[in-house]
């Protein structure tokens, strides 16, 4: 079988390959009026509720919902995002027993297709399905049924500045494994020290900002750094019931590298009150600091603060130390689900609106210019991503430069609630590293228990 890796590089170039199919929208077909001359039935009126996680894009999904209310005008959708500093899979949980499931939800990869399968509609007959990349569905096919539609395909490392770092005199094209990006931040670091960068950026403080707060940015996505390196795919962690953690050193050497040339690199236990806005729309679009471990998810955030920052920012690898070195992680972020238990007008709906957003012209305009994805279907190789942060990505995948995102595959909360939190013990002087591995991998055999 191929590995992850292969897949999410085949499925990217697959993306940006010259190829002209494109698929047309589902829509039902108009009742014929009768030889008496009587008037199609109305369309039966529906309330379509959807619980989705990407705050990057809920004002553009509120605006492609009003789109397709337009032209379906028996359909109103509404639209609750929960994500940033909140932990979606714990307010979905509580959003399903409070009674008031939502129609379209949103869920990861093996693991949550488990915990939610009593709720999953079947896809595999969807117009999509035949438009999907290659390696796109294997997260969430089971028994050769589709149970979810991919949000997009998105890759994150270290974002940077280019001005701050042609400022400083760094060539980040010879940033190519962990050492380089040592001496980089050394470097960098010292510069900001010595206020040699403040005539430029005045607002410049350090080199990173750490967002330990946000557990999913250290217990997932920079975790998935060491542990794709010991599970070929999302699914061989799922069927993993323990973890080794042989490359917990160069997770470490990551995270040290950054909190100590941070904004609290002298008082690290404050990193754990670091959130995504501070990290973000007040770091590095504000040029308080030149890194941030993110992804391309956060150029349309950064341009609304300051659209020229945002044009300068690209992707520098996430070296696992001594193993792979020049890549960044590419997969599926999330992907679409439909709750089996709504009614029929429902899921007819949910599906429908679907395949609206990800394959009718207007639909795909939102994708691409709007939400600023890197699709996940066939049928967009005349809207390639403007913005540089996805053509990082694509530069990286076409290179064959990517990891797999096997993170969708640890149990159930142990990435943000057990690993993310050892994390910020260890940020807080409270367990020592080894520690903190050895508290992890119990948990993960508790947990698959």
């Amino acid at each position: 079988m191929k590995t992850a890796k292969k897949i999410i590089a085949l499925s990217m170039m697959v993306v940006f390959a010259l190829s002209t199919f494109l698929l047309a929208a589902c829509a039902p077909k108009e009742a014929t009026p009768s030889a008496a001359g009587e008037q199609p039935p109305a369309a039966e009126e529906v309330t379509l509720n959807i619980f989705q996680f990407k705050v990057e894009i809920a004002k553009e999904l509120e605006e492609a919902a009003r789109a397709y209310e337009a032209e379906n005008q028996n359909v109103k959708i509404n639209i609750q995002t929960v994500g940033g500093g909140d932990d979606y899979g714990a307010a979905l949980r509580a959003k399903i027993q409070s009674g008031v499931e939502p129609n379209l939800f949103n869920i990861g990869g093996p693991q949550d297709v488990e915990d939610w399968m009593s709720r999953l509609e079947d896809l595999s007959d969807q117009p999509w399905v035949a438009q999907a990349l290659e390696g796109v569905l294997s997260g969430v096919t089971v028994d050769g049924k589709i149970y979810a539609l991919p949000f997009n395909i998105e890759g994150y490392g270290f974002v940077y500045n280019k001005a701050v770092f042609e400022a400083a005199g760094i060539d980040a094209a010879n940033i190519i494994d962990f050492k380089s990006l040592e001496d980089a931040v050394k470097e960098l670091d010292s510069k900001i020290k010595a206020g040699e960068l403040k005539d430029k950026f005045p607002n410049l403080k350090a080199a990173f900002e750490v967002a330990a707060k946000e557990t999913w940015v250290t217990g997932l996505h920079a975790s998935n750094t060491a542990l794709s390196q010991e599970f070929p795919s999302s699914l061989d962690a799922f069927a993993a019931k323990n973890i080794e953690f042989k490359y917990g050193d160069a997770l470490k050497a990551l995270l040290d590298l950054q909190a100590d040339h941070s904004s609290n690199a002298k008082a690290k236990a404050k990193l754990n009150a670091v959130d995504y806005a501070t990290q973000v729309d007040q770091g590095i679009a504000i040029e308080r600091v030149a890194i941030v471990q993110q992804g391309n998810w956060i150029y349309g955030g950064v341009k609304a603060v300051d659209e020229a920052v945002a044009n300068n920012l690209d992707i520098l690898p996430m070296p696992v130390k001594g193993i792979k070195e020049d890549s960044i992680p590419v997969g599926v972020p999330m992907y679409w689900a439909v709750n089996n238990k709504g009614t029929d007008a429902q899921k007819a709906a949910a599906k429908d609106f679907l395949n609206w957003l990800y394959t009718s012209e207007k639909g795909k305009d939102f994708i691409v210019n709007k939400f600023f994805f890197i699709p996940p279907l066939k049928g967009y190789e005349s809207l390639e991503p403007k913005d540089p942060l996805g053509q990082a990505v694509k530069r990286y995948a076409e290179a064959g430069k990517t990891m797999p995102w096997v993170f969708m595959g640890y149990p159930t909360g142990w990435g943000m609630e057990v690993l993310g939190t050892e994390i910020q013990k260890y940020f807080a002087g409270e367990v020592k590293w080894e520690d903190a591995v050895k508290n992890a991998q119990d948990q993960w055999i508790e947990m698959r228990k």
